[in-house]
């Protein structure tokens, strides 16, 4: 009785080694330490078990910028995030819009009034609309108005074609743009990209007599 309770006792107030697990008893209760510290043979949580938060890159994508540009002239460089290219693309769409229909409105008068003056029909004289109201049809020279109203009718045909193909050149530039931006989004520029020239003397070389130019070198 006695050896048991002297073995409760030093068990109450000591600590056991058991195998790398430090185990500590208290009354009744067994604590044991499983810290990965305290147990032999594991090893420290690795820089790459921590979860690190990191700031997420943009990396648009050329073919969807291109798509999105061809939706709509501008939608593309909004993706980019250019956004400063945005007033200039839809500035020059809505300008060259503008013309076009400004240009087709003239276009259609001058056609009126040319194909008026061309015909025998005295009540089609709508080529009087561009004259003020004093003015007397027969104290017009037609042969001087037929060829002013057909120059007129070819000069604004010809700015409406023109706008025209701007209209369809700006859109074509705003997806061609849109693909170059987001190709080199990502484009890296080193600070050392350099090139130095300089005047240089080539020997002779191959019978060649001695000659001087111009030497580069380019570092990237």
């Amino acid at each position: 009785m006695n050896g048991e309770a002297e073995m409760d006792s030093l068990i109450s107030v000591s600590s056991v080694e058991m195998g790398g697990v430090q185990a500590v008893a208290d009354g009744d209760s067994v604590f044991m330490d499983l810290t990965p510290a305290g147990v032999e043979g594991v090893k420290a949580p690795s820089k790459y078990d921590v979860w690190v938060e990191r700031d997420t890159e943009f990396n648009p994508d050329p073919t969807r910028a291109v798509w999105m540009s061809a939706l709509f002239p501008g939608v593309g460089q909004i993706y980019n995030r250019r956004y400063w290219k945005l007033p200039i693309i839809i500035g020059g769409y809505l300008g060259l819009a503008y013309a076009t229909s400004w240009n087709n409105g003239m276009l259609t008068d001058y056609t009126r009034a040319y194909r008026d003056i061309m015909d025998n029909d005295p009540s089609t004289n709508s080529y009087m609309n561009f004259f003020p109201p004093t003015t007397e049809e027969a104290d017009l020279d037609r042969t001087w108005l037929t060829n002013v109203l057909q120059s007129r009718k070819n000069y604004f045909r010809r700015n409406r074609d023109l706008c025209i193909i701007a209209m369809v050149g700006v859109y074509l530039l705003a997806m061609v743009d849109a693909y170059v931006d987001a190709s080199l989004s990502h484009f890296d520029i080193s600070p050392d990209l350099s090139m130095d020239v300089s005047p240089t003397l080539f020997q002779e070389v191959r019978g060649m007599k001695p000659a001087v130019g111009i030497n580069w070198a380019i570092t990237f």
